[in-house]
């Protein structure tokens, strides 16, 4: 059963001629991402509009379908239904091209991402460096959507919005380096490899360790600011500047854009799950007969439903506390965190080993948090009621 698509796939690869079996291959490969991901991105809006009326004490889609899980059927239909309005004074061609510069490099970032055993479309040895390099162009198509919009809304937004995920890139690849300082290598099949097998009962996953654990919580924090997750929705902040860069988008093109942000976060949460959570290694010795991709998802869904509950919980920064967090404690703590794994790396494994880790890394954590919150006095919440 583990190696069930792996051998579907080398059974149809070996039906085509012997030159063409490469396209074929690699045609098979992109087809598998594209239909898995879109999947998941129409259960994943299906259970966060339900997951948010439940939060918000009201039921979410209910009518389509039973318990309204053909809504993203619709929706779909709605979307590629509408008409395409484009302002007269837009820039068409960069208009039109926006929603694709965001929406394919997404999914090659998750040609890298290994979703279970030998289950990675392209097995690079700079399999993270090629992540990162191809997700920095969601920043380029961000600005083209804003700037060839002739809107200001969408240029505030857009500007606000490369502002946002160049502060919190930062942090997010510094966070990442750590686990690449550990293993020695940037392919992501080697990093997986590297958290293989037990200590007792414990997987010997990086997050079981203080730099993991901290890398691990700097790492998604990072993630939601650069999907735009709430707290850190302030591109579409809609009480300010109605909807961000892309206000002037409707139909299929405005539906690229929210499948872009979506798959962007799984793509992100994919690569956290590599880096820090064993990838798509089982949690305990005698779990390990459950097929390996069933581990990858499973633990994407369990990110995913954190996302979830996050946007659910807290309310929206403000512009100043985003710049400020990202500046005066996420990179600091990140290259701290650098210094944890490099000690960690060099030491001898014992309580010594743990005990200066953590002592490394909660030192500037209790620091910076008094820095940011000094010279703020909070007064005591009045709840005060309409009589």
């Amino acid at each position: 059963m583990d190696q069930l698509f792996v051998n579907l796939k080398h059974w149809l690869v070996d039906l085509a001629p012997v030159g063409w079996q490469p396209l074929v291959s690699a045609l098979i490969s992109v087809a598998a991402i594209v239909i898995v991901f879109a999947t998941l991105f129409a259960i994943t809006t299906v259970l966060e509009r339900k997951g948010l009326g439940r939060i918000q004490n009201r039921y979410g889609p209910n009518r389509v379908g039973p318990f309204g899980i053909f809504q993203p059927v619709a929706d779909g239909l709605k979307a590629m239904t509408k008409e395409d309005i484009v302002p007269r004074a837009a820039d068409k061609v960069v208009h039109f091209i926006a929603p694709l510069v965001l929406v394919i490099p997404v999914f090659l970032a998750l040609a890298v991402v290994p979703v279970g055993r030998n289950m990675v479309a392209v097995d690079l040895d700079g399999g993270i460096l090629f992540f990162f390099a191809v997700g920095a162009a969601t920043e380029l198509s961000v600005f083209m959507a804003g700037w060839s919009s002739r809107n200001k809304y969408s240029l505030l937004g857009a500007m606000r919005a490369i502002a946002q995920m160049i502060s919190y890139e930062v942090p997010l690849i510094l966070s990442s380096v750590t686990v690449i300082m550990i293993v020695g290598s940037l392919s992501t099949t080697k990093i997986v490899n590297a958290q293989a097998g037990f200590s007792g009962w414990l997987p010997n996953w990086f997050v079981l360790t203080p730099w993991g654990l901290a890398g691990f919580i700097l790492f998604m924090i990072a993630a939601a600011a650069e999907s735009n997750r709430s707290p850190f929705d302030l591109p579409e902040g809609e009480s300010e500047i109605i909807a961000g860069y892309y206000i002037e988008y409707s139909g299929f093109k405005f539906a690229l854009f929210f499948l872009g942000e979506y798959i962007g976060l799984f793509a992100v949460s994919g690569l956290a799950i590599t880096l820090f959570l064993g990838g798509w290694r089982a949690p305990l010795p005698f779990l390990t007969w459950i097929p390996s991709y069933i581990w990858f998802f499973a633990k994407l869904l369990g990110l995913i439903a954190l996302f979830i509950w996050v946007r659910g919980t807290l309310p929206r920064l403000r512009m100043d506390q985003l710049m400020n967090f990202a500046w005066k404690f996420m990179l600091p703590m990140a290259l701290v965190n650098l210094l944890a794994a490099g000690v960690w790396y060099l030491m001898e494994p014992g309580f010594a080993r743990w005990a200066v880790c953590l002592l490394i890394v909660l030192g500037p954590y209790v620091m910076l948090g008094r820095s940011l919150s000094e010279h703020k006095q909070f007064g005591k919440r009045i709840y005060r009621y309409a009589e």
